[in-house]
Protein backbone atom coordinates (compact mmCIF):
# COMPACT_ATOMS: atom_id res chain seq x y z
CA UNK A 1 0.00 0.00 0.00
CA UNK A 2 1.32 3.67 -1.17
CA UNK A 3 1.38 6.18 2.09
CA UNK A 4 -1.73 8.02 2.11
CA UNK A 5 -1.40 11.74 3.89
CA UNK A 6 -5.34 13.16 4.35
CA UNK A 7 -5.78 16.60 5.53
CA UNK A 8 -8.49 17.94 8.25
CA UNK A 9 -7.67 21.45 8.31
CA UNK A 10 -6.00 23.45 11.30
CA UNK A 11 -2.83 21.11 11.90
CA UNK A 12 -4.68 18.06 11.85
CA UNK A 13 -3.52 15.13 9.71
CA UNK A 14 -4.16 11.13 9.37
CA UNK A 15 -0.97 9.53 7.74
CA UNK A 16 -1.57 5.74 6.59
CA UNK A 17 0.42 2.64 4.80
CA UNK A 18 -1.05 -0.29 5.60
CA UNK A 19 1.04 -1.17 8.92
CA UNK A 20 0.50 2.31 10.56
CA UNK A 21 -2.57 5.32 10.82
CA UNK A 22 -1.03 8.21 12.55
CA UNK A 23 -3.91 11.02 13.79
CA UNK A 24 -1.84 14.70 14.10
CA UNK A 25 -3.65 17.08 16.58
CA UNK A 26 -6.84 15.92 16.87
CA UNK A 27 -8.35 18.71 17.95
CA UNK A 28 -11.94 20.81 17.78
CA UNK A 29 -12.90 23.08 14.80
CA UNK A 30 -13.28 26.33 16.89
CA UNK A 31 -15.72 27.72 14.26
CA UNK A 32 -19.13 28.65 16.02
CA UNK A 33 -20.77 27.05 13.23
CA UNK A 34 -18.91 24.20 12.71
CA UNK A 35 -18.16 22.45 16.01
CA UNK A 36 -16.56 19.37 16.52
CA UNK A 37 -13.79 16.94 16.08
CA UNK A 38 -11.72 17.72 12.97
CA UNK A 39 -10.58 13.97 12.43
CA UNK A 40 -13.75 12.56 11.97
CA UNK A 41 -15.23 10.06 14.51
CA UNK A 42 -15.33 7.07 11.80
CA UNK A 43 -11.66 7.21 11.81
CA UNK A 44 -11.29 6.82 14.97
CA UNK A 45 -10.97 3.29 15.96
CA UNK A 46 -8.45 2.61 13.00
CA UNK A 47 -5.98 5.02 14.52
CA UNK A 48 -2.66 3.19 15.85
CA UNK A 49 -0.91 6.60 16.61
CA UNK A 50 -1.64 10.18 18.26
CA UNK A 51 0.76 13.12 17.84
CA UNK A 52 -0.06 16.15 19.36
CA UNK A 53 1.91 19.14 18.98
CA UNK A 54 1.02 21.32 21.92
CA UNK A 55 -2.31 21.71 24.28
CA UNK A 56 -4.23 24.48 22.48
CA UNK A 57 -7.93 22.93 22.14
CA UNK A 58 -7.45 23.01 18.19
CA UNK A 59 -4.80 20.65 18.72
CA UNK A 60 -5.16 18.56 21.39
CA UNK A 61 -9.37 19.10 22.70
CA UNK A 62 -10.18 15.03 21.35
CA UNK A 63 -7.01 13.63 22.06
CA UNK A 64 -8.19 10.83 24.72
CA UNK A 65 -11.11 10.20 23.52
CA UNK A 66 -9.50 8.95 20.26
CA UNK A 67 -6.73 6.98 22.56
CA UNK A 68 -9.92 5.78 24.02
CA UNK A 69 -11.54 4.45 21.23
CA UNK A 70 -8.24 2.88 19.69
CA UNK A 71 -6.15 1.99 22.54
CA UNK A 72 -3.48 4.04 20.55
CA UNK A 73 -0.19 5.00 22.15
CA UNK A 74 0.22 9.22 22.23
CA UNK A 75 3.49 10.55 21.68
CA UNK A 76 3.84 14.43 22.72
CA UNK A 77 5.88 16.84 23.96
CA UNK A 78 7.14 16.69 27.44
CA UNK A 79 5.75 19.55 29.00
CA UNK A 80 2.63 18.73 28.21
CA UNK A 81 2.85 15.87 30.93
CA UNK A 82 3.47 15.97 34.79
CA UNK A 83 4.98 13.00 37.20
CA UNK A 84 2.92 12.82 39.99
CA UNK A 85 3.85 9.74 42.16
CA UNK A 86 3.82 6.90 40.05
CA UNK A 87 1.22 7.77 37.01
CA UNK A 88 2.60 10.12 34.34
CA UNK A 89 -0.69 12.47 33.97
CA UNK A 90 -1.84 14.49 30.56
CA UNK A 91 -2.49 18.09 30.93
CA UNK A 92 -6.75 17.98 30.95
CA UNK A 93 -8.06 18.41 27.03
CA UNK A 94 -11.28 19.98 27.70
CA UNK A 95 -10.10 21.14 31.24
CA UNK A 96 -9.58 25.31 32.46
CA UNK A 97 -6.09 26.28 32.85
CA UNK A 98 -3.57 23.90 33.18
CA UNK A 99 -4.52 20.76 35.18
CA UNK A 100 -2.57 17.60 34.58
CA UNK A 101 -5.63 15.10 35.06
CA UNK A 102 -5.38 12.73 32.41
CA UNK A 103 -4.46 9.23 32.84
CA UNK A 104 -3.86 7.72 29.44
CA UNK A 105 -2.47 3.17 29.17
CA UNK A 106 0.72 4.29 26.59
CA UNK A 107 2.00 7.97 26.57
CA UNK A 108 5.32 8.84 24.85
CA UNK A 109 6.39 12.54 26.43
CA UNK A 110 9.63 13.92 24.07
CA UNK A 111 12.21 16.63 24.78
CA UNK A 112 13.91 18.68 21.39
CA UNK A 113 16.40 15.91 19.94
CA UNK A 114 14.65 13.13 21.96
CA UNK A 115 13.47 9.89 19.58
CA UNK A 116 10.87 7.15 20.24
CA UNK A 117 11.09 3.93 17.78
CA UNK A 118 7.51 2.51 17.40
CA UNK A 119 8.55 -0.58 15.63
CA UNK A 120 6.21 0.88 12.68
CA UNK A 121 7.77 4.37 12.47
CA UNK A 122 10.24 6.67 14.54
CA UNK A 123 9.48 10.24 16.05
CA UNK A 124 12.29 12.65 17.14
CA UNK A 125 11.05 15.82 18.89
CA UNK A 126 12.19 19.20 16.79
CA UNK A 127 12.07 22.52 18.30
CA UNK A 128 8.81 24.48 17.99
CA UNK A 129 7.79 28.38 19.96
CA UNK A 130 4.51 29.03 19.85
CA UNK A 131 3.77 32.78 19.03
CA UNK A 132 1.41 34.42 21.06
CA UNK A 133 -2.46 35.10 20.19
CA UNK A 134 -3.18 38.69 19.31
CA UNK A 135 -7.02 39.69 18.73
CA UNK A 136 -8.50 42.60 18.44
CA UNK A 137 -12.41 42.92 19.73
CA UNK A 138 -15.08 44.77 18.63
CA UNK A 139 -12.47 46.61 16.62
CA UNK A 140 -11.78 48.87 19.68
CA UNK A 141 -9.90 46.19 21.95
CA UNK A 142 -6.77 44.72 21.64
CA UNK A 143 -5.69 41.21 23.28
CA UNK A 144 -2.12 39.85 23.42
CA UNK A 145 -2.11 36.20 25.25
CA UNK A 146 1.76 35.16 25.35
CA UNK A 147 2.89 31.78 26.00
CA UNK A 148 4.55 31.35 29.34
CA UNK A 149 3.97 29.86 32.88
CA UNK A 150 0.44 29.57 33.77
CA UNK A 151 -0.53 29.80 30.18
CA UNK A 152 -2.22 27.50 28.10
CA UNK A 153 -1.28 28.62 25.18
CA UNK A 154 1.36 26.95 22.88
CA UNK A 155 1.86 24.44 25.99
CA UNK A 156 4.21 21.78 24.97
CA UNK A 157 5.21 22.92 22.10
CA UNK A 158 6.64 20.30 19.73
CA UNK A 159 7.08 19.55 16.15
CA UNK A 160 7.62 16.27 14.52
CA UNK A 161 9.89 14.36 12.63
CA UNK A 162 8.91 11.18 11.01
CA UNK A 163 10.47 8.20 9.68
CA UNK A 164 8.24 5.67 8.00
CA UNK A 165 8.69 3.60 5.10
CA UNK A 166 12.45 5.13 4.24
CA UNK A 167 10.48 8.64 3.94
CA UNK A 168 10.76 11.35 6.34
CA UNK A 169 7.66 13.70 7.01
CA UNK A 170 8.23 16.82 9.47
CA UNK A 171 5.42 18.70 11.05
CA UNK A 172 6.14 21.53 12.85
CA UNK A 173 2.56 22.54 14.56
CA UNK A 174 2.14 25.70 15.62
CA UNK A 175 5.46 27.79 15.54
CA UNK A 176 7.94 30.74 14.54
CA UNK A 177 10.25 30.16 12.70
CA UNK A 178 13.35 28.57 14.16
CA UNK A 179 17.02 28.31 13.01
CA UNK A 180 17.64 25.09 14.24
CA UNK A 181 15.68 23.35 11.59
CA UNK A 182 18.48 23.87 9.02
CA UNK A 183 19.64 20.87 7.62
CA UNK A 184 16.30 18.70 8.02
CA UNK A 185 15.59 17.58 4.62
CA UNK A 186 12.64 16.03 4.79
CA UNK A 187 10.44 14.14 1.85
CA UNK A 188 7.38 15.98 3.36
CA UNK A 189 6.64 19.48 5.26
CA UNK A 190 3.52 20.13 6.68
CA UNK A 191 4.05 23.73 7.66
CA UNK A 192 1.86 26.70 8.94
CA UNK A 193 1.60 29.98 7.09
CA UNK A 194 -1.43 31.48 8.88
CA UNK A 195 0.20 34.54 11.35
CA UNK A 196 0.10 37.24 9.34
CA UNK A 197 -2.49 38.76 11.50
CA UNK A 198 -2.55 36.45 14.84
CA UNK A 199 1.12 35.89 14.97
CA UNK A 200 0.96 32.72 16.33
CA UNK A 201 2.68 31.08 13.87
CA UNK A 202 5.21 31.44 10.72
CA UNK A 203 2.95 33.59 8.09
CA UNK A 204 3.80 33.26 4.37
CA UNK A 205 7.25 35.24 4.14
CA UNK A 206 8.87 33.42 7.18
CA UNK A 207 7.48 29.64 6.20
CA UNK A 208 9.47 30.32 2.36
CA UNK A 209 12.34 31.20 4.63
CA UNK A 210 12.00 27.77 6.54
CA UNK A 211 11.57 25.74 3.09
CA UNK A 212 14.47 27.37 1.59
CA UNK A 213 16.51 25.81 5.28
CA UNK A 214 15.48 22.55 4.50
CA UNK A 215 14.88 22.11 0.80
CA UNK A 216 12.26 19.47 1.06
CA UNK A 217 10.56 17.61 -2.01
CA UNK A 218 7.36 18.46 -1.20
CA UNK A 219 5.03 21.15 0.92
CA UNK A 220 2.14 21.08 2.08
CA UNK A 221 0.72 24.34 3.76
CA UNK A 222 -1.58 24.29 6.76
CA UNK A 223 -3.23 26.12 9.73
CA UNK A 224 -4.56 28.89 7.79
CA UNK A 225 -7.86 30.40 7.07
CA UNK A 226 -8.65 28.52 10.54
CA UNK A 227 -12.23 29.33 12.07
CA UNK A 228 -12.39 30.75 15.78
CA UNK A 229 -15.60 31.79 17.37
CA UNK A 230 -17.75 34.19 15.18
CA UNK A 231 -14.70 34.46 12.45
CA UNK A 232 -14.85 32.02 9.37
CA UNK A 233 -11.04 32.97 8.64
CA UNK A 234 -8.90 33.90 11.46
CA UNK A 235 -5.07 33.06 10.29
CA UNK A 236 -5.89 34.36 7.25
CA UNK A 237 -2.68 33.12 4.31
CA UNK A 238 -2.38 34.07 0.88
CA UNK A 239 -1.83 30.03 -0.03
CA UNK A 240 -1.53 30.51 -3.82
CA UNK A 241 1.05 33.12 -3.64
CA UNK A 242 2.69 30.43 -1.16
CA UNK A 243 2.57 27.65 -3.43
CA UNK A 244 3.90 29.73 -6.64
CA UNK A 245 6.60 30.92 -4.91
CA UNK A 246 7.29 27.24 -3.44
CA UNK A 247 7.47 26.32 -6.72
CA UNK A 248 9.80 28.17 -7.86
CA UNK A 249 12.42 26.75 -5.64
CA UNK A 250 11.88 23.60 -8.01
CA UNK A 251 9.76 22.31 -4.75
CA UNK A 252 6.08 20.49 -5.37
CA UNK A 253 3.55 22.54 -2.89
CA UNK A 254 -0.01 20.69 -2.27
CA UNK A 255 -2.63 22.89 -1.36
CA UNK A 256 -5.04 20.46 0.55
CA UNK A 257 -8.94 21.15 1.75
CA UNK A 258 -10.77 19.78 4.35
CA UNK A 259 -10.65 15.70 3.77
CA UNK A 260 -8.00 15.73 0.49
CA UNK A 261 -5.72 12.94 0.11
CA UNK A 262 -2.76 12.56 -1.52
CA UNK A 263 -0.36 9.45 -2.26
CA UNK A 264 3.38 9.45 -1.49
Amino acid sequence: MKMKIKHYLYNAFIIENGKAKIAIDPGQNLYLFSLGSLIPKSEWSSITHILVTHGDPDHEWNIDRVAEASGAPVICGKNLVKKVGSETLLVGPRSRGIQFDTRLEKLYPLDVGESVDLKEFQVKGLKAVHGPIKLKLFGLFKLEIKPGPGERIGLGAMGFEIKIDNKVIVNLGDTLLQREWEGLHPDLLMIPIGGRRVHNTMEEEEALEAVKMMSPKMVIPCHYDCGALLSRKLNQADADMFKHEVEKMGIACTIMQYGDEIFM
